[in-house]
C-alpha cells in the first residue's frame, strides 16, 4: 500500500473519548458526527488497539482498498489527544482530483465534525 495522505492535529477530548468515538464512529444522539456524503460508506473497524491504534476500511465504494490508519496519542501542554490519520491505497494511486476529494473528506469529518461534539 502507499500513502496519499496524512495530518496530525490536536483534539480536545483525551485519548479515550477520541478512541471511543472512533471505534463507535455511528452512534447516534447528540455526539453524532458522521455525516457521509452520498458517495460514501460507513466504514468498518478493521484493527483496534487501545493503546491509540485504529485501522477503518475504506469510506469511498469507488477504493475500497483505501484504508484511514489512526494514531492516538496523549496530547502535550494544552492536553487533550494528538491524532494522527493516515489514508493508503493499493496502487495506482488515484488521481490528484480523487486523492483532495478523500484527504479533505478526512480533514471535514475528524478535525470539524468530530471535533464540533467536544465543543470546539
Amino acid at each position: 500500500m502507499i500513502e496519499i495522505g496524512s495530518r496530525k492535529r490536536n483534539l480536545p477530548a483525551p485519548p479515550h473519548v477520541v478512541f471511543h468515538d472512533l471505534v463507535s464512529p455511528r452512534s447516534a444522539g447528540v455526539r453524532s458526527w458522521l455525516h457521509l456524503l452520498d458517495d460514501e460508506v460507513a466504514p468498518d473497524v478493521l484493527e483496534r488497539q487501545e493503546s491509540g491504534h485504529v485501522v477503518w476500511s475504506s469510506l469511498w465504494p469507488r477504493r475500497v482498498d483505501a484504508r484511514i490508519t489512526f494514531e492516538l496519542r496523549q496530547g502535550g501542554p494544552g492536553g487533550g489527544t494528538d491524532l494522527r490519520w493516515t489514508l493508503t491505497v493499493d496502487e495506482p494511486a488515484p488521481d490528484e482530483s480523487l486523492t483532495g476529494h478523500m484527504r479533505k473528506r478526512i480533514n471535514t469529518l475528524i478535525h470539524a465534525k468530530l471535533r464540533y461534539t467536544y465543543g470546539q
